[in-house]
């Protein structure tokens, strides 16, 4: 017999525990070959959209899907899509043949899909099995929080690093990493940043955002469900988002804490030094 074929949708709530869950559950009732698209969403803050940050926080969404779904056996391939679910749904089945469509939303009060019928416009043009997962994030964060960490080039300074130590150490912690950003040395600090809080246990994924550290912290917040925030600059003599005032801005902004952490130029160096930048 062969292997039923299964599309998953999702964008915000990939890896929700519904959604593994009824993967999971065709799994267990024979073998499955698992595909999973996600539509990327568009920033609503910037004067210019930048492209590869949609898609790198589109990917971080989906690579920890695929993650969850090995940690229960399941084998998955995965892709970045068109940022409107229908026309994604549309071009997948176009491209390859399944046995039945399996779409994750938010519930009905927060998800943009369902009031665009996504459910029943798919079951009209699909003519396989749809069924439909909802996942309520903010009952799922509970006993987690998960952290928005914005640095640039005080990226692994000691204040910093103990500061995410002593979060996760007091309770369980997942973290994103966003550096704002456009020079070419902006990848490769990421990276080793992402690796020094792999060595240290933390649970991390990261990615370049846009330049202005403002637009980047709002972009931010749409693309990840995030509990409160942590900035990272010099010292107010020698940090340009100081004299922004990002801080206050930020916590003028958004409801979440906002925590401010100093770190001199010396000690930023020293510790990235260590993993080799």
């Amino acid at each position: 017999m062969s292997a039923r074929r299964i599309l998953v949708v999702a964008n915000e709530t990939v890896g929700g525990r519904p959604l593994i869950e009824a993967v999971k559950g065709r799994a267990d009732s024979g073998e499955v070959k698992v595909h999973v698209i996600c539509p990327q969403n568009s920033p609503k803050h910037g004067y210019v959209v930048y492209d590869e940050s949609v898609r790198h926080a589109a990917e971080n969404r989906l690579r920890t899907t695929i993650a969850q779904l090995a940690e229960v056996g399941i084998e998955a391939s995965g892709e970045i899509m068109d940022p409107d679910p229908y026309s994604a749904i549309t071009d997948a089945l176009n491209s390859a043949s399944y046995d039945e469509i399996i779409i994750s939303t938010h519930p009905e009060t927060r998800s943009g899909w369902m009031r665009r019928d996504l459910i029943e416009r798919v079951e009209e043009v699909s003519e396989i099995p749809v069924e439909h997962v909802v996942v309520d994030l903010d009952a799922e964060r509970q006993g987690v929080t998960r952290t928005l960490v914005v640095a640039n080039h005080t990226l692994g300074g000691a204040p910093l690093m103990g500061l995410l130590r002593g979060k996760a150490q007091e309770k369980p912690h997942a973290f994103v990493l966003i550096i704002p950003g456009s020079d070419d040395s902006a990848p490769e600090r990421l990276a080793h940043m992402l690796e020094l809080m792999r060595q240290e246990g933390l649970e991390a994924v990261g990615q370049v955002g846009h330049p202005d550290p403002f637009t980047a912290i709002q972009n931010t917040l749409q693309f990840y469900a995030v509990d409160e925030i942590v900035i990272s600059t010099f010292p107010a003599t020698r940090s340009g988002w100081l004299r922004n005032d990002l801080i206050e801005r930020t916590r003028a902004t958004t409801s979440k804490t906002v925590e401010h952490v100093v770190v001199s130029e010396a000690a930023g160096n020293a510790q990235m030094e260590d993993v080799g930048v």
